[in-house]
């Protein structure tokens, strides 16, 4: 930033936008760790705080875009780390962070840990879409591995209930938080696989921070749904959290109620099916026997007695006796006529000998007359060109005393003007020629 001269004072307006931009130049985004004091919501959703520790303290704004992804609420007493620039409100000179994200302190260890873990088993592979098995359409038995106590249970329970109450429900009650809890879902993941009771696995439990969720981001429930010959559906807390069972899962849910409805075949609209199919049986059936009754009347209006089919074949040969008498007749009649036509025929196709030779002589004279009349016209055009071409002969204009210069080059010297004293020329007369010299051009 280019500096003013001495002479020339800042306004208070400038200095505090030239200080927040150094500030915001200087930091970018930082994490802070400290202790949240006089924490406000206020009416436009943004928090204003103050975050201190033993020696100081800075104000802090998080605004309501932000705020709104927190799962837990900013108090004071809180020790927290923020995610924030370090910038300048103009209008009061004020120093502040505005914070992007905030988490409880000590979870950093627990993000890099889960980031760690991540990076790994993804490039094993145990992420990829490809060794993830579907969801049967019609599961005979569901699966839940979670706490008897949870909320979640009930949630699944009942979607499970409205969906498909048909459908048993064979629970393995494990701890979902707490020291040890990841491997007892572990093993609750196997002891199904073991069992073979059920035909999909829903592995839930409600929201709540990361360390609530902790025990599905450890390396022994991944593994297990991993090893998991039954398909997995993960519905471990809300829509905007995220563990790596969901990642290994055959299927990820945004909350365990959405993991029963995809684990479930849907009662109701099992039942729309079934009747659209009903229907469209009887339709067919209904078809099957309109068919088959028209065929059986037709087949019966066909069906006809011996003496019935025998008086049918009497008509029918008389028919044909008659259509052949009267084609016999028809033939004959048309011979006849026949005949008749071709007298006249015979005797007008004689040939008039007289009257072709009296044609041919007619002929010939014509003949004769028109080849006369063109070798006249032949011979005046051929006299009209001689004489055209006779106009045109150099030699009839030299024989009326001109003469053709050429230069030495062989050109013909149209002007005196392009001739210089001492040129030679060619002169070409009707009869023979001469070679000059210019003497004076003009």
């Amino acid at each position: 930033m280019a500096s003013l001269p001495a002479s020339a004072p800042l306004t208070v307006t400038e200095l505090n936008r030239r200080s927040r931009q150094l500030l915001e130049n200087q930091f970018g985004l930082v994490w802070v760790v400290g202790e949240i004091s006089r924490a406000t919501l206020a009416a436009s959703g943004h928090w204003y705080f103050v975050l201190k520790d033993e020696g100081a303290a800075i104000d802090c704004a998080m605004f309501k875009g932000r705020a709104q992804y927190l799962d837990f609420r900013p108090e004071n007493g809180l020790k927290v780390e923020v995610r924030a620039r370090v910038t300048v409100y103009e209008p009061r000179g004020a120093y502040q962070l505005a914070v992007e994200q905030m988490r409880h302190a000590g979870l950093g260890a627990l993000f890099e840990a889960f980031e760690k873990l991540k990076a790994r088993l993804g490039a094993e592979g145990l992420f990829d879409e490809a060794r993830k098995k579907p969801l049967p359409a019609h599961a005979r038995a569901i699966g839940i591995v979670t706490s008897p106590a949870a909320a979640a249970l009930r949630d699944i329970l009942a979607t499970l209930a409205k969906r498909a109450p048909m459908v048993p429900v064979i629970l393995y009650p494990t701890p979902v938080q707490g020291e040890g809890a990841s491997a007892q879902v572990a093993r609750a993941i196997e002891t199904a696989n073991a069992r073979r009771e059920c035909d999909v696995l829903i592995v839930a439990r409600g929201g709540g921070s990361l360390e609530d969720l902790w025990a599905f981001n450890e390396e022994v429930v991944a593994r297990a749904i991993a090893a998991s010959s039954i398909p997995v559906v993960s519905g471990v807390g809300h829509e905007t959290d995220f563990t790596i069972a969901d990642f290994v899962a055959d299927l990820r849910a945004a909350t365990p109620t959405a993991a029963a409805a995809a684990a479930s075949p849907d009662r109701e609209a099992l039942l729309l099916q079934l009747e659209r199919a009903r229907a469209r049986l009887a339709r067919a059936a209904r078809r099957v026997v309109d068919d088959a009754t028209q065929r059986l009347d037709l087949a019966a209006r066909r069906l006809l007695t011996p003496a019935e089919r025998l008086a049918r074949g009497r008509e029918r040969v008389a028919a044909l006796a008659r259509r052949l008498a009267l084609q016999a007749r028809q033939a004959v009649d048309l011979r006849e006529a026949r005949l008749r036509g071709l007298a006249p025929r015979l005797r007008a196709a004689s040939p008039d000998v007289e009257h072709v030779l009296r044609d041919l002589a007619r002929l010939a004279r014509r003949l004769a007359a028109a080849a006369a009349r063109a070798q006249r016209d032949r011979r005046s055009r051929l006299a009209a060109v001689t004489a055209s071409l006779s106009h045109l002969d150099p030699s009839q204009v030299l024989s009326r005393g001109y003469a053709i210069a050429r230069a030495a080059d062989g050109s013909v010297v149209r002007s005196g003007a392009s001739l210089s004293r001492g040129d030679a020329l060619d002169l070409t007369f009707a009869e023979g020629g001469a070679a000059v010299t210019v003497d004076a051009p003009r």
